[in-house]
């Protein structure tokens, strides 16, 4: 008798064991970005507090490098069978993950997990970038941004420039650099990401397609066409600018945005997004304006197109794995912390409710020049070819940008050489990807 009532209480410990295993199993859902800095700070917050209120699922984030890097690691991940559930990829990756064969498309993560997705609450020239044909998500709007100007506001005093007035076109940005080099500034202005920047979204700011095709939305057969006299006539002034020491480049990525909150620079070009790290790190009064426009041109400004990146799933992963996912990605949509990511980081609000509950905030009261990038999105209605781009091998054929006008500010080649180069060795890429898809 004794030694029944131990089996059967042995039995039960080991059940109770059983069940408590079972209910303290965790997924673990593995997320890469490339956020570092302030912003990956964000990110961990995020993860936490999502991780704190779902005993089930813990997101992981891992920081892959930047956005080339983490794409090219998510993608020799996938073909090992080791991807993360979740990668974040920039916006130029888009038209490769979506010819992939390594996604899970967002709305049917969200369909199989039960979750329903409202389209709807995205801002359409954010969530447009990342749809199909239908309008369905195939990855989830994350961190969206516009160029921006950013310039310092002690430095314009001591130039003898109003410090709540920025240049509003290139040609006033020009004669301030000038002013400001007078003054004693040794880099007037610098920019970023100067193929996002001076090439994209200067082509969208001024009403110029940058490929036929909408950009690419209508087809892979797209050519590219940004080098007709306004984008040629716009390098040239810059590469005037340089000679006369009042443009300075320092890199393809982002590496002006300390040059400018270091002081060395007076005005910046860069991502919406580098105002975490300038709000950190500035020690002096700086403003925000929008993207300078040529005064010549007729119609400008016209409206930015956003860069940034989205969230994509990837494929082969379990039932608990995706619902944890859709579960994490509805959680970044709730407004309080769409809002909160949106005023932290100068990241877009990718939802109207965000937008909306940041203004009711009386955010961008508080903080003059937070609303630029939004209000730059919102300038004018898009037309076909300045809601985006959509082209295959965008990545490496914004590499052949980089390196084309390289050469202008070495004074190797001329505005016309680099870009006539540019759109003809990127065309030759445009072809491969085509050819690879159908």
């Amino acid at each position: 008798m004794l030694k029944q009532a131990a089996t059967k209480t042995t039995l039960c410990l080991a059940l109770a064991l059983a069940f408590s295993a079972q209910a303290m199993a965790v997924t673990e859902i593995p997320f890469w970005h490339s956020m570092d800095g302030e912003l990956g700070k964000e990110v961990d917050s995020l993860a936490t507090r999502f991780n704190q209120t779902h005993a089930d699922v813990k997101i992981v984030p891992v920081y892959k490098g930047k956005y080339d890097q983490s794409l090219a690691a998510g993608i020799a991940a996938y073909r090992t069978g080791n991807a993360p559930a979740i990668l974040q990829v920039y916006e130029v990756g888009t038209a490769t993950m979506m010819a992939s064969k390594a996604i899970e498309p967002v709305y049917q993560v969200f369909a199989n997990a039960g979750l329903k997705q409202d389209v709807s609450q995205f801002v359409p020239t954010v969530s447009g970038y990342y749809s199909d044909s239908q309008g369905r998500l195939l990855s989830q709007p994350f961190n969206s941004s516009t160029p921006v100007l950013y310039y310092n506001k002690d430095a314009f005093k001591k130039a003898g420039l109003n410090p709540d007035q920025p240049p509003k076109t290139w040609q006033e940005l020009e004669q301030d650099t000038a002013k400001l080099k007078e003054a004693g500034m040794k880099c007037g202005y610098a920019s970023g990401w100067q193929g996002w920047i001076q090439i994209e979204n200067f082509s969208a700011w001024h009403g110029l397609p940058i490929a036929s095709k909408n950009n690419g939305f209508d087809g892979t057969d797209a050519v590219l066409e940004f080098n007709k006299p306004e984008q040629i006539k716009h390098i040239q002034l810059l590469q005037d600018m340089n000679k006369k020491g009042e443009f300075t480049y320092f890199g393809r990525q982002d590496e002006s945005t300390a040059k400018f909150y270091n002081g060395d620079c007076a005005m910046t070009t860069a991502s919406s997004g580098s105002l975490a790290d300038i709000r950190q790190y500035a020690k002096f009064n700086y403003g925000v304006g929008m993207m300078p426009y040529d005064a010549d041109a007729k119609g400008a400004p016209q409206n930015a197109i956003i860069g940034g990146a989205s969230l994509w799933v990837m494929k082969g992963k379990d039932a608990a794995t995706y619902k944890g996912v859709a579960e994490f990605l509805q959680y970044l949509t709730t407004p309080a912390i769409a809002a909160e990511w949106h005023q932290k980081t100068g990241y877009l609000p990718v939802t109207t409710a965000a937008y909306e509950l940041t203004k009711q905030q009386g955010f961008y009261d508080k903080n003059p020049g937070s609303d630029v990038a939004t209000r730059q999105m919102m300038n004018k209605p898009p037309l076909p070819f300045t809601k985006g781009l959509r082209l295959g091998n965008m990545p490496q054929i914004r590499t052949i940008v980089d390196e084309e006008l390289e050469a202008v500010w070495s004074g190797q080649k001329t505005a016309k050489q680099a870009l006539d180069e540019s759109v003809q060795r990127g065309n030759l890429l445009l072809r491969r990807f085509e050819a690879s898809v159908k």
